[in-house]
């Protein structure tokens, strides 16, 4: 009996931890807000402007841009569109929040701190594949790379 009870509990652990995470979270829409609460966006600086305004290699405060990617797997990063046609990665901060599928193409307002992070090999690979990139371009990935990332500790759809 104590094995039956035992076994039960393992498989509804299993099933809670299997469940995905997106299904808990909220649709973009103008004015959801995801993490935490971001004071008035009136202060904020587009990604465009984001190296510019960093001090010392980091920047903290507003930024906005529009979506471009959400990460495939959890919702736990996206890339926002800059002039330039590169994006600026964007982290959830300590995994603490999630972000929808439908974010892609929204503009967003984001309240944390950027800085200048080497990505490795692995780790891009990693990205791409949360991306849901093709085997294909996944193998073209090679060495590292600098990059902006910016960790949000929250982010709100303006539109």
């Amino acid at each position: 009996m104590k094995k039956l009870l035992l076994s039960f509990l393992v498989l509804g652990t299993l099933h809670v931890q299997a469940q995905d995470h997106n299904s808990e979270i909220k649709p973009a829409a103008k004015g959801v807000l995801y993490g935490s609460e971001i004071a008035a966006a009136g202060d904020a600086i587009n990604a465009n402007d984001i190296q510019a305004k960093m001090n010392n290699g980091v920047y903290d405060g507003k930024v906005t841009g529009k979506v471009t990617e959400v990460c495939k797997a959890m919702g736990c990063w996206i890339r926002v569109a800059k002039a330039d046609g590169s994006t600026l990665m964007v982290k959830t901060k300590d995994h603490a929040f999630f972000l929808p599928q439908d974010l892609v193409g929204k503009t967003v307002v984001m309240e944390g701190s950027a800085s200048v992070k080497e990505v490795t090999e692995e780790k891009r690979k990693h990205f791409a594949e949360d991306a849901g990139k093709s085997k294909a371009e996944i193998k073209k990935i090679k060495g590292s790379e600098k990059e902006v990332q910016f960790i949000a500790s929250g982010i709100k759809v303006m539109d």
